[in-house]
């Protein structure tokens, strides 16, 4: 009797084993649970990017139902979100699975981190080919790719012809002379001649006009220079003109909403932005979208025919041990950054991209962006792209009282310059 339970124990165990051996391997080979993959995404609401970027993640989410789900989280509200980010990396956690930065000295720091995947090791040749060189050249530092360069972008201003014309121009001005002789004009006939702005966090549309300014008068290379460098105190004079006599009453502490609302509603004649605010619908019903020209602010200085221009978003991933999890991050980014998907978002939206595609606009003010890069001899990076976050806000915060004569263009400088690491 003992030696028949013993061998019935034997049995009992060795059953037992073979039924965890087989529950642990249809486990393994069953159903795997869907990973979800949450993007916070500035490219919703307004943004031209965004019916393109939702209709391809819907597809994207059609097509790998029960494995991977991307699920936007929307940031409509630009500044807030670059908040977000450099508050979420300083906490030592990533503000989602997928989202993006301006590359700048001040996000270069986030490559340090040890939070975010390093694309340069899951990279295979066949995506690596579809990116622009120079841009994933720029966006790797150290060795590392810790972003992958998404949209591109030039900054040169953008002319209401049909104003110009109820003044008798019938051309965008090609010196500094001649376009304050038409801002003259244009003051006199009852229209702000430009849209400029000090508030949010980079003083957008007016950092961009410096940058023109500082770029023209000291040359391509002029944010390796002190900024109480000349070429930076003329161009902070100049701004400062452009403000005060050139603009509406609330261009102090006026923010980027603002600065374009004037432009879209006819108040101003001359704005300045990127390229992906060609596809806003609202632009495109205003009485004046046909006689939007695309061009540079006339040169301050001795430098001519360059172009602003930066990377204007890169987009950054969560690191993970889960190695399923880190295949769906690629899969995603993959499908998001192919040619195909690339055209779509450009042509919806006229943003230009870092991808190789074989995408050519057919839209009028769309061919525009792309006729004023392919034509510049030289091309800059703008004030923030240049110098960083930090920079660009005291730049911002301290325009407002240099406008307001608080402080002169000499000290306005100054006070930027402190706030540059060296």
């Amino acid at each position: 009797m003992k030696k028949r339970s013993k061998i019935l124990v034997v049995l009992l165990v060795m059953l037992s084993l073979t039924l965890s051996l087989f529950a642990q391997s249809q486990a393994e080979t069953g159903p795997q649970k869907e990973i979800e993959l949450r993007w916070a995404s500035i490219w919703v609401g307004n943004d031209s990017k965004a019916p393109a970027v939702e209709a391809l993640v819907a597809e994207f989410n059609a097509a790998n139902a029960g494995k991977i789900k991307v699920v936007i989280e929307p940031q409509p509200d630009y500044n807030a979100y670059e908040q977000k980010v450099r508050t979420s990396l300083a906490a030592n956690q990533a503000p989602a699975d997928i989202f993006t930065i301006k590359l700048n000295p001040t996000t270069e720091a986030f490559y340090q981190s040890k939070l975010l995947l390093d694309f340069a090791k899951v990279m295979d040749p066949q995506w690596k080919a579809t990116f622009d060189a120079g841009s994933l050249a720029q966006s790797t530092i150290g060795g590392e790719l810790k972003s992958l360069p998404m949209e591109t972008a030039i900054l040169p201003l953008w002319y209401n012809m049909d104003a110009f014309k109820t003044v008798g121009i019938t051309a965008v001005p090609k010196t500094m002379a001649e376009l304050f002789s038409a801002f003259d004009k244009l003051k006199r006939a009852g229209i702000a001649p430009s849209s400029q702005m000090t508030g949010d966090t980079n003083a957008w549309t007016s950092m961009i006009w410096f940058s023109h300014l500082a770029v023209s008068l000291g040359g391509v290379d002029v944010w390796e220079k002190s900024f109480t460098d000349p070429a930076f105190v003329e161009a902070a004079k100049l701004l400062k003109r452009f403000i005060t006599e050139y603009s509406t009453s609330d261009a102090v502490g006026l923010g980027a909403g603002g600065s374009g609302g004037h432009f879209l509603a006819g108040r101003t004649a001359v704005f300045s932005n990127g390229p992906w605010y060609a596809g806003r619908a609202d632009l495109a019903a205003t009485p004046f979208f046909n006689s939007i020209k695309i061009a540079g602010l006339p040169p301050a200085g001795s430098t001519t025919d360059f172009a602003i221009s930066r990377l204007q978003a890169n987009i950054c991933a969560a690191s993970s041990k889960d190695s399923a999890r880190e295949k769906a991050t690629v899969e995603f980014l993959k499908f998001l950054t192919s040619a195909k998907s690339i055209s779509r978002i450009a042509e919806s939206s006229g943003a230009m991209f870092a991808i190789k595609t074989d995408y050519l606009p057919t839209k009028a003010l769309q061919k525009q962006f792309y006729e004023v890069a392919n034509s510049a001899k030289a091309t800059a990076f703008d004030l923030e792209a240049a110098l960083g976050a930090e920079v660009t806000l005291e730049f911002g915060q301290q325009l407002g009282a240099l406008a307001l004569g608080r402080i002169t263009a000499e000290e306005f400088c100054a006070l930027v310059d402190r706030k540059i690491e060296r």
